[in-house]
């Protein structure tokens, strides 16, 4: 592609992406489903509160902005895990790789699950439980490419399926996303980026645990079991626009600022900024902050708006290689309620 083309190929995926999803609208607040696919399970952006839009690459990019995958060396895979909301016994589990394929193409996979811990079964008889106990299965799974175009432009798209399910009723469907990144700069210090996520089919429940029995027509004197409808719902789109900045002291000290504008279908927008530190890229510092607009009393607030921290520890494994890395991440974020979300993550490049 060349270079004076690249800054329209930008303008006209924006446009596209801005008109493809309503943002903003509080009004259909708790109308969508499946908001796991909300969760970051990657320690590295979420140090950054999700805000990384124009700069994530790697395998975490298959979260936020599938784009990033393409700029990677040859192969990485990422394994991650999450206590969300501490207090609640809610851990979330995921597993990424993505591999280069040619000089300019590279493919990826991702499976993130929820583990709930083990429920106790009740009844409207037996409130207190009845000794048995379940544990709901939510995972998602992701096919993505990545294509770069010179070093400046990379597009990417994710396929990715949702599934719901306890023993006896469940509901799946399919979601779509996208994203672009640019690069630009004397050093490449200027990045930025859009994704759309979450654009799919709606989703509904259906089982023999939604089936019911009742009296006959006509007062036959027998009882009939009667399949329940149950409504459908919608995924949580939102469109994700970023932008980041590196500021190089020297060939050791790198710090970068973030910002980025959250446009949600089905929630108030919301904005971010952060900051991260890098000394020789291979220990990392970060920190960020979201703010909701447009709430009225903490009530209303999303569970995430505040402060986010994290750390990254990342060493060569190879003395003739650089890129060759293995690397370990943490990070912290607050919420509104519960006592935040802690996430760890191990990288292994190659």
């Amino acid at each position: 592609m060349k270079r004076f083309l690249q800054i329209p190929f930008i303008i006209i995926l924006s446009i596209f992406f801005i008109q493809t999803i309503q943002a903003g609208n509080p009004d259909r607040q708790g109308e969508a489903g499946a908001y796991e696919l909300l969760m970051n399970p990657w320690a590295r952006s979420a140090g950054l509160h999700t805000l990384t839009t124009s700069n994530i690459f790697g395998v975490e990019a298959l979260q936020l902005n599938v784009a990033g995958l393409s700029r990677i060396s040859k192969t990485e895979i990422l394994v991650g895990h999450s206590l969300y909301l501490e207090g609640t016994d809610i851990r979330t589990n995921a597993f990424g790789i993505g591999q280069r394929i040619g000089k300019n193409g590279t493919f990826g996979f991702s499976l993130m699950a929820l583990d709930f811990g083990d429920i106790r079964v009740t009844t409207t008889d037996q409130p207190e439980g009845t000794g048995a106990t379940y544990s709901p299965s939510f995972f998602n799974i992701g096919l993505s490419y990545a294509h770069i175009f010179e070093n400046k432009v990379s597009v990417g798209i994710t396929l990715r399926g949702i599934s719901e399910s306890i023993a006896d009723v469940s509901a799946f469907a399919f979601a779509i996303d996208a994203g672009v990144q640019y690069v630009t700069g004397e050093q490449d210090n200027f990045k930025f980026g859009i994704s759309l996520r979450n654009v799919g089919s709606r989703m509904n429940f259906g089982g023999e645990g939604l089936s019911t029995q009742g009296p006959s027509p006509n007062n036959g004197g027998y009882d009939l079991t009667y399949d329940q409808r149950s409504a459908s719902f919608e995924l949580p789109s939102m469109l994700n626009i970023g932008m980041s900045y590196d500021f190089l002291f020297g060939e050791k000290h790198r710090l970068t600022a973030v910002g980025n504008f959250t446009a949600n279908s089905f929630s108030r927008d919301e904005i971010g900024a952060g900051l991260e530190y890098s000394l020789s890229d291979m220990f990392q510092l970060r920190g960020g902050y979201r703010y909701e607009l447009d709430v009225e009393d903490d009530i209303q607030a999303s569970i995430y708006s505040g402060l986010s921290a994290g750390a990254s520890i990342e060493v060569p494994l190879s003395k003739e290689n650089k890129n060759t890395r293995f690397g370990i991440d943490y990070a912290y974020r607050q919420t509104r309620v519960w006592n935040g979300t802690h996430n760890f993550s191990v990288r292994i490049s190659i």
